[in-house]
């Protein structure tokens, strides 16, 4: 099983506090870290370059 990674800092999500969301664009998964989380980093859908925070 191949570890995901943040979608903003490209972090492996080993640790704890990290989630999974769907794009609210296109549908797909977003992978997000604790620390980009809590710091709002922004993110960007690999898929449809929708941007959020």
């Amino acid at each position: 099983m191949a570890i995901e990674k943040c979608t903003s800092c490209n972090v492996p999500l080993a640790s704890e506090g990290w989630t999974k969301f769907s794009c609210p664009k296109c549908g797909e998964t977003i992978y997000r870290c604790h620390d980009c989380r809590h710091q709002s980093i922004p993110y960007e859908c690999k898929k449809c370059g929708f941007m959020g925070p």
